[in-house]
């Protein structure tokens, strides 16, 4: 797995996967790239919505094993012209090298980064067909669709990450998989949930709201209503806000019972941003649906060296969580 592809495409994530021990690095690494170029394919507004899911559906067979990898590799391969980013270009281009390094992956790691990236997929075609005109702002139903959505693409990876752990890192936790299943699952949820309430500004321009057009009928609102008047969305963006805030604890509590001290710095650092992200986004009350709120990489580098620093003691991983929450 290229390293360079993988910093390019995510800073923190590249940041984070670094303390981890080596038997992890590898499949997690490919499991994101992979995560990310699925992605890539599903954001591609050049091409119509039936044509991306129509790749989509191909290049989730690809992974799976049951599509050409030729006719996979030759169909992304058209998708590269049409990125605007250099490094979304080079992760389409590495497409061949992910899938041979997914052949080569040992059984159960393989079917594990099959079994997440089916889910991930799943997730990506649902926004498709969900949101399939941007020039109509369109909400998901529920609460439950949004449950649905933030598993599938992010509650999984906190299953994926610990079934990895729990087979590769000697005494992995003080709690039994199980609890930690359920842990890991809703702190990836949480993790979602914060990134839909920062972009929840940019996402309803394009023609995407995850808030339960239920919750804003109620304070008769439209979704096309959300960014003119936004006094009137308040509560119930602040509501989600402290849905996130407790799936960050359960976030928390799956970091404290890592007894390796290199995983559980991994581990926690998106808890930390996370919290971090939060503490900005309720400061900037109504701004935030107009402007991006994002932890400056200074932060996220002191979090960094403060773990480093402190080998990830579980007393210092508080005291930094309590501070980011400020």
């Amino acid at each position: 797995m290229d390293a360079e592809i993988l910093r390019s495409v995510s800073r923190s994530f590249y940041l984070s996967i670094r303390f981890l021990p080596a038997q992890l690095r590898e499949p997690i690494a490919l499991a994101y790239v992979l995560a990310r170029t699925t992605d890539t394919v599903a954001d591609t507004a050049q091409i119509s919505g039936n044509v991306r899911m129509e790749t989509l559906k191909l290049l989730s067979n690809g992974i799976q094993g049951t599509a050409s990898r030729d006719v996979v590799v030759g169909l992304i391969a058209s998708f590269v012209s049409l990125q605007r980013n250099v490094s979304e270009r080079q992760l389409l281009e590495s497409l061949p090298d992910c899938l041979t390094c997914l052949e080569g992956m040992e059984h159960a790691d393989r079917n594990d980064i099959r079994l997440l990236l089916e889910k991930i997929a799943r997730g990506q075609m649902l926004d498709l067909q969900r949101f399939d005109n941007p020039q109509e702002i369109r909400a998901l139903n529920t609460a439950a669709e949004l449950d649905e959505y933030t598993y599938l693409v992010a509650g999984c990876v906190g299953e994926f990450w610990t079934r990895l752990c729990f087979r590769h890192v000697r005494q992995f936790s003080i709690l039994t998989e199980d609890e930690m299943l359920a842990l890991g699952k809703r702190y990836g949820m949480a993790l979602q949930l914060i990134n839909v309430l920062r972009d929840a500004g940019s996402d309803l321009r394009a023609g995407r709201c995850y808030f339960p057009e239920h919750e804003l009928t109620a304070v008769h609102l439209t979704p096309s209503q959300i960014l003119s008047e936004p006094e009137r969305f308040q509560p119930i963006y602040r509501i989600w806000l402290e849905k996130a805030k407790a799936g960050l604890t359960s976030g928390m509590e799956y970091s404290r019972a890592i007894q390796n001290r290199r995983v559980r710095a991994a581990t926690v650092l998106p808890a930390l941003i996370g919290a971090r992200t939060l503490a900005l986004l309720n400061a900037s009350g109504l701004a935030a649906l107009q402007q991006t709120v994002k932890v400056a990489r200074s932060e996220v580098r002191a979090m960094i060296l403060s773990l480093a620093l402190t080998l990830a003691s579980r007393r210092r991983i508080d005291a930094i969580f309590d501070r980011a929450k400020l």
